[in-house]
Parts: structure tokens; sequence; C-alpha cells
């Protein structure tokens, strides 16, 4: 294009030129994270935790502390000296990227509005650090898990993961006395079919980062730590499933697995065969696959892991999947212990919100009035269209579940699926999935 400056017309930016605008700015929001203590040169190189949102989040946060425009925009860095200046708004944004910017855009004023400790203590919270303020401003939780959501559909874009490694470098290598670490950070599986890999899988020694949850929206409840057990075989025993167990039965789904599995292929094969039950559960899922296959794909992983956290966890934390056979928390290799636990944490988080959302339901009903959306119709509305759906919803209540319980919850379940997919033993078995996700949508 020509020229990308705002105008009265509102001349629409190229999705290219706003890519390449982020990535500079995501370099610099690393490297000033990095000056400020909220990241370390550890954290950077190893790409650990969920780096690939808080990365981003932090963009995102510093861009809203840049904005002086009203409504809000994005001042666009000069790849000239003698350019114009450029600021991403409402009128020039591209399609693809304006359920984000709108997002971010009501969040900026909430932000600009804090006291500087305050906005000091969300920049922390974005990178898992504990607040400093005590008691901390009730609604910082709530645009923290705004900015990470729009975050986590940022992360979902090749553009970003292709490059996200050097905009890690560069923050590494800034600074009086630049480390010599190299970042790590491996762009996930691209949901598009590849040659089967002749590798072997190493499942006992992959490692799964998870994210923390927040904070603010949790229960209250010990259920996030626990005592780990002690280190047990990683392959499973055969297992004769009684009658009486009452577990549903999986959709059928191609399955590799042996009694002598690993682990990780179990969960693997338990929540791709939970796809075929989200696809039959969830219309909106089979008409993405037509038009955004990649989206579809990820957020039909996110919907499975909902699916057994809700359907196939025991009291004990357990999971009873494909085989009817049980995985116990003390049967997976250190690695996988994280993500059993933050697997039954999603399940236990899902029937508080379902009781609150009932509690709700019925105080509506009982004065005739009529039920709002609830939180977790809204999760599953946020997992299949991303957050930017929720500024469709007019009114106090849609505001709400943008900076509410949903989100965060959401992000938990987007968190814990973003993880899953850089895991090789995903990898493995992801193009035999997706060629199966692809032949149902195009039906």
């Amino acid at each position: 294009m020509s020229s990308h400056t705002r105008t009265r017309s509102g001349t629409q930016l190229s999705e290219q030129y706003v890519s390449d605008s982020f990535h500079s700015y995501l370099k610099s929001s690393l490297t000033q994270a990095k000056a400020e203590k909220l990241l370390d040169a550890e954290l950077l190189s190893s790409a650990e935790g969920d780096l690939m949102i808080t990365g981003p989040a932090l963009c995102l946060f510093f861009a809203a502390l840049r904005s002086t425009t009203s409504p809000p925009s994005v001042p666009l860095p000069r790849h000239d000296k003698t350019s114009d200046p450029t600021e991403l708004s409402e009128e020039n944004c591209p399609p693809a990227f304006a359920p984000f910017l709108r997002v971010w855009a009501r969040a900026v004023p909430s932000i600009q509005g804090l006291a500087p400790e305050y906005q000091h203590d969300l920049a922390r919270i974005i990178c898992n650090l504990d607040p400093l303020s005590s008691p901390l401003d009730p609604g910082v939780h709530g645009i923290a898990a705004d900015l990470r959501a729009v975050a986590i559909e940022i992360s979902q874009r090749r553009s970003f993961q292709d490059r996200y490694a050097s905009a890690l470098q560069a923050a590494l290598d800034s600074g009086n006395a630049p480390t010599s670490k190299k970042a790590s950070f491996v762009p996930p599986p691209s949901y598009e079919a590849s040659p089967p890999s002749s590798l072997q899988s190493s499942p006992n020694t992959q490692t799964l980062s998870l994210p923390p949850p927040s904070p603010t929206y949790s229960s209250g409840r010990s259920s996030d730590t626990h005592d780990h057990p002690p280190h047990s075989p990683s392959h499973l025993s055969p297992y004769a499933p009684s009658t009486s167990s009452g577990w549903p039965e999986r959709s059928p789904s191609p399955t590799i697995l042996t009694p002598s599995s690993p682990a990780i292929e179990f969960i693997r094969e338990t929540l791709y065969a939970a796809l075929g039950d989200a696809l039959e559960r969830y219309p909106a899922l089979r008409g993405m696959l037509k038009l955004d296959p990649p989206r579809a794909y990820f957020a039909s992983v996110a919907f499975a892991i909902l699916d057994v956290a809700t359907t196939s966890m025991t009291p004990d934390g357990s999971v009873v999947g494909v085989l009817g056979t049980p995985l116990k928390l003390e049967d997976c290799p250190p690695p996988l212990k994280r993500f059993m636990l933050e697997l039954a944490a999603i399940g236990r988080q899902a029937a508080e919100l379902q009781e609150l959302d009932d509690a709700r339901a019925m105080k509506y009903a009982s004065r005739g009035q009529d039920i709002p959306t609830s939180r977790m119709e809204r999760v599953r509305e946020l997992l299949v269209e991303g957050v930017g759906c929720s500024t469709r919803q007019g009114g106090e209540d849609g505001r709400r579940s943008v900076e509410g319980k949903a989100v965060a919850f959401t992000n938990r379940i987007n968190g814990l699926s973003l993880a899953l997919n850089h895991l090789k033993t995903f990898k493995d078995r992801q193009d035999d999935v997706f060629k199966i996700l692809s032949s149902i949508g195009s039906t």
C-alpha cells in the first residue's frame, strides 16, 4: 500500500503492515520487561511457562499506556524517518485484527486510570508474578484476563509464532551486559498436513509448561496445590473396567494405544477421542472447519479438554478414557503430573461455575425475569469465536462477562491447549486427526 497513515476515509492497513508493527513492539516490550525485571534471561531463553501468552499481553499493556487518542488507537512505529505517523484505529484496522482491537480499546481507559503502582502490578500479573500492592485494585485481574485473552488469540497466528523466537532473542541481547543465552522457543505445530515424522517421540522426557491460574477467580480452595505422589512407572497396566462405573464411552476415534502405551499417549488419545464428542455437541465447530481449519483444530482441542475434565475425571483425580483405562496421578511421569493436576482443577472450576450459573438462573426465574447468558455458555462461545465475540453483547452484562470469570476460565483452558500442542507426542498424531476433522468439515 502506498500509504499507511490514518485518514478520514479510513484507509485500511494491510495485515502484513500491522503484523510487522506488532513484532517491532513485541521486541521492545520484552526488552522493557527484562529491564524492569518482570522477565529474566532464564525464562526468556527457556520459553517455559506461558511465554507465548505473556509476550503479546505485555505488548498490549505497553501499547495501552502509549495511546493518546479517544477512542483509543495504537501509535505504530515509523518504518523510516520520513514516513508520517500512523495509528491503528477502528477506521483502518484489517478485519482479521478488528476483534482484538475492540477488546484492547475497551481496556485502555481502565489501564490508564489505574494508579502507577497498580499499573505496575498489572504488568506483574501478566508476567505471572505476585502483585506488590495490598489491597489490590479489584479491577486489575479482570484487565489482565482481557489482555491475556487477546494474547492467546494472537499467539495462534502463524505470523506471530514464526517470529517470536527472534523477539525473545532481541530481549536477551539487550542491556549493558547482554546474556550469551539463546532463545529455545520453537513454534507449535502448524495445523497443516505434513509428512509423518520418522522420529519416535520420547514421552517420558517431554516437559509440559503450564500457566498458573489467575488468583482472582479461584474459589479459595487449595485445589491447585497437591503433594506429588512418589515417582512410579509411566506405562499403564491392563485394566478391565467395571460395568457399573457409569463413565461414558468415548466416541470411536482412531487410536494406536496398547495396554503398555506411555501415559502421555494415553492422554493424547483420550483427548483426541473427545474431539468427536465436541463436534457432535457444538455444530459451530463443524462450520468453522470449513472456514478456518487451524482455529477449528485449536478450538476442538480446547473443547476436548473441557469435556474430559468435566466428564471423565474421578474424585481421586484419575482420568478414565479410551479403552476404559484409568490413568492415575501416580502413573504419570513427573512432567505430566502438572497436566493431570490442571485438568482436574479445570473440572472443579467448571463445576463451581455451573453451580453459580444454576443459582443465578433460579434467582432470575423466581422473579419472572429472563435468564441471562450463563458463564459456561459464554465460555463455550469464547472457545469457538474468541474473546472478540464478547464485544457484540450490548449492555453491562456483556462488559462484565469480558472482565469476569468466563474469560479467566477460558484463558485457563486455552493455556493448557497451547501447552499440549507444543509436545511432540501430540504432533506425531496431529496430521491424522486433522485430516479426519477436515473431512468432517467438508461434508
